[in-house]
């Protein structure tokens, strides 16, 4: 039986391949596959407390096409992977409660694009945060041009290598 998180990948691949909303061109999509992925790594599936001390501080983000966008510090969280301890900053557009965590790590330019991949948080009933890396994911910048991709802010760049998630976009 699928995981949850293997159900999740086959429903993307899914749109991906069939849909009016897939970031693809007909020519990409005639061609589509599936996505590439780490393996599920359960040890970058972490609920965390998040510091608030930055909290509601505001901070303007670069965009892949030149532009900028306001976004509100929502709070940090630190996580282990491997033998490191990771902070990054979530972030949330101005207005809404959406959590939004765009990082670069150590297989940006590698394995994974090299702009960088975005993650949704959730917050749950008992305030800590629910952040599952396996769910990382490229933006649209990294299928084509024409996109306006939020740069994760420099805040959210490690060295460290978060191998959960998306890998890089080929067609084969």
């Amino acid at each position: 039986m699928a995981s949850r998180l293997e159900r999740f990948r086959e429903r993307k691949d899914a749109l991906f391949a069939d849909s009016d909303q897939s970031p693809l061109d007909p020519e990409q999509q005639a061609r589509f596959k599936r996505l590439d992925y780490f393996p599920e790594n359960p040890a970058l599936d972490l609920t965390l407390n998040l510091d608030r001390t930055n909290a509601g501080s505001e901070l303007t983000v670069d965009t892949s096409d030149g532009q900028k966008r306001a976004y509100r510090r929502v709070g940090t969280i630190t996580f282990p992977v491997g033998d490191e301890q990771v902070t990054m900053t979530l972030l949330a557009q101005p207005g809404h409660s959406r959590l939004f965590l765009p990082f670069i790590d150590g297989t940006s330019g590698t394995e994974t694009y090299e702009g960088g991949r975005y993650l949704e948080p959730h917050e749950r009933p008992d305030g800590r945060i629910q952040v599952d890396f396996n769910y990382a994911y490229n933006p649209y910048c990294a299928y084509g041009e024409g996109w306006s991709c939020p740069l994760p802010p420099d805040e959210n760049h490690t060295t460290v290598r978060i191998e959960a998630g998306e890998k890089n976009f080929t067609l084969d």
